[in-house]
């Protein structure tokens, strides 16, 4: 199916939750933050969301430094 990524249009499984997305897209969940459809998503929803068609995520890495 096909969702929009950061952008871009994607093409990934069907059937995943938010947190099986990750895992498909191989980021780390306990670094990164999520947006789907214009809304905040928090953390405690990812594993009941399933992502559907057309669903708009953006997806922001948090990254360390000094």
């Amino acid at each position: 199916m096909k969702i929009l990524l950061n952008g871009e249009g994607r093409e990934i499984p069907e059937g995943l939750n938010v947190t099986a997305l990750l895992e498909h897209l191989r980021l780390d969940p306990a670094r990164v933050a999520i947006e789907r459809n214009l809304e905040i998503l928090p953390r405690g929803q990812w594993q009941t969301t399933a992502v559907a068609a057309g669903d708009r995520f953006e997806i922001v890495h948090f990254v360390g430094g000094g």
